[in-house]
């Protein structure tokens, strides 16, 4: 088999994005859109030396999301995609002889990997010098129209901006192509800049493979929605929707329960088991896992963290953390990164954790924060707890025994501990270790004024 590799062009400015990012690292469901591309390169079997990324303005941030040993090179001025392709010749010219590349586009999320390989399988096996990947849409305002002959051989690509009102009318698109390297690197000298754009298309290869009486094809893409890209915020919103409606679609086969989509998006990455039910406005985003069994909304975000089976969470946020299974959480509670959440927790109301772990059937009913903190099994939190775990300088951790019972309104200063099977007594402000099975009481003196008020009221 001859060598293949994948050329990415990902120089858009996001000029039309009204963006200060390079376009490709727009989101769809969280995720930039070069990242979706990526993605399908590597499940198609390519590692990053095998792909080449031409960036443009603010090349710099999109270079930190590619992956080690991935390719790139500069297109400084914007004239096109054809001079964008042009910029990696040098890329190109180091591939074995008889390779094969394809070349795809950044703000275009939806090409797969079945795409890649079946359309790879399909320009081997014919031998043609081009492949363009086309598909039927409905509405082709903005791309390239493919136009055959009578006998349907591939002519030419005709941007939207040169068609004719004839030409307008055609719905097959182009989306993406393979080519030969060394045809292609012969066709790039005479690729032309006089059309209305001023540019150098990369579609002007179809043109140039029929004018050399090479063998030409077009692939066309069983799902159409492979080709879509964006130009504009209203693109981006369709990319969106389409993404959104597919994951939940693929979600609920799997026996997620949607109750409403409204105000429902899951990311791409996000995996959720069988028999949990999703509530209205929950999010869910990144490397998240979510278990079986689990009630989650409404209004909850979660994002890069793992969710036990049997866990319901309402109303609540949950940052980079670990539940384990049949935790309770909300209204309006917050885990933030780096917590481990235990068995049977009960998170209530108002309550915040942070870089915390907390152990087993513990209670934080409600208006707590644990931060810092190292909590054993089934403690229990009054109301109005802290762990003040900030000096002002630095951070210090408490730590808290398994079966403790920490009273109303109780600071706890940390660095310090209490043992197991501590208490300390409501509106306590601790400083010093708890020792086991002690109660810890720590309260000025009580001294009334008589009469003290009288005063007061009469001023008032």
């Amino acid at each position: 088999m001859s060598e293949t590799a994948i050329l990415i062009l990902a120089a858009g400015d996001g000029k039309r994005m009204k963006s200060a990012h390079p376009k490709a690292l727009c989101q769809v469901l969280f995720k930039p859109m070069i990242s979706w591309v990526l993605d399908a390169c590597n499940k198609a079997g390519y590692q990053s030396g095998q792909i080449c990324v031409v960036c443009g303005k603010g090349g710099e941030e999109l270079q930190t999301l590619l992956p080690e040993g991935t390719q790139t090179v500069w297109q400084n001025e914007r004239l096109g995609t054809g001079h964008a392709a042009m910029q990696t010749e040098g890329f190109l010219r180091s591939l074995a002889k008889g390779a094969q590349v394809m070349i795809l586009f950044g703000d275009a999320p939806f090409i797969n990997e079945e795409l890649i390989i079946n359309s790879r399988q399909a320009h081997l096996k014919s031998g043609a010098k081009l492949t363009v990947i086309a598909a039927q849409v409905e509405n082709p305002k903005g791309y390239g129209r493919i136009v055959r002959d009578e006998q349907y051989n591939l002519l030419e690509i005709v941007e939207e901006r040169d068609a004719t009102a004839e030409q307008k009318t055609i719905r097959e698109v182009f989306g993406a192509m393979w080519a030969d390297v060394e045809w292609l690197l012969s066709a790039f000298p005479r690729m032309k800049n006089d059309n209305a754009q001023k540019e150098y298309y990369l579609t002007d290869c179809a043109m140039l493979a029929s004018g050399d009486h090479v063998k030409a094809l077009a692939y066309v893409a069983p799902d159409s929605d492979v080709i879509l890209g964006a130009n504009s915020r209203a693109d981006l919103l369709k990319l969106n929707q389409i993404a959104a409606r597919r994951i939940l679609e693929k979600h609920m086969a799997n026996g997620v329960e949607v109750l409403s989509s409204d105000g429902v998006l899951i990311g791409a990455e996000t995996v959720i088991g069988a028999g949990t039910a999703i509530y209205p406005g929950t999010i869910l985003k990144g490397k998240t896992v979510i278990g079986t069994g689990c009630t989650l909304g409404p209004n909850t975000v979660i994002e890069n963290s793992s969710i036990g089976d049997g866990c319901t969470i309402n109303a609540s946020q949950i940052e980079d953390s670990i539940l384990e299974e049949n935790v309770s959480m909300g209204p309006f509670a917050h885990i933030r990164p780096g917590s481990h959440i235990g068995s049977s927790v009960h998170l209530g109301n108002f309550t915040e954790v942070k870089n915390s772990n907390i152990g087993a059937r513990t209670a934080v009913s409600h208006l707590t924060y644990v931060g810092d903190s190292d909590v054993g099994e089934a403690v229990n939190f009054g109301c109005g707890c802290v762990t003040v775990n900030y000096d002002g300088m630095n951070k210090h951790r408490t730590v808290i025994g398994d079966h403790a019972f920490i009273g109303c309104n109780t600071n706890l200063v940390a660095p310090v501990k209490v043992g197991d099977f501590g208490f300390t007594a409501a509106g306590s402000t601790i400083t010093q270790d708890v020792p086991d099975n002690a109660l810890a009481i720590e309260r000025g003196e009580q001294y009334n004024k008589p009469e003290w008020s009288k005063g007061k009221i009469k001023m008032k």
